[in-house]
């Protein structure tokens, strides 16, 4: 295989793995599981005729945000402390 082929490939790879990276720490997928959480959450309240169904389904899917929000910082202090 010759060499710009060989460069080309990783090129493409990269651009892969960069967007996997991109959609993985995006708000559209963040925003995307809590709405599907919320709606399995209200759907079962429903299912099982628990009081409030549309409202106590907030509690997983902002559980969820808020975990997504403290996560950077974890991250952050676990390279520190394991890098």
């Amino acid at each position: 295989m010759d060499i710009e082929k060989e460069i080309e490939i990783i090129k493409e790879r990269n651009q892969r793995v960069e967007g996997d990276k991109a959609w993985e720490t995006s708000w559209a997928r963040r925003i995307f599981i809590a709405l599907g959480t919320y709606l399995i959450a209200a759907l079962w309240l429903i299912l099982i005729n628990d009081t409030s169904p549309w409202l106590k389904a907030f509690v997983p899917s902002g559980g969820y945000i808020l975990s997504t929000l403290s996560l950077p910082f974890v991250k952050k202090w676990w390279l520190e402390k394991y890098l």
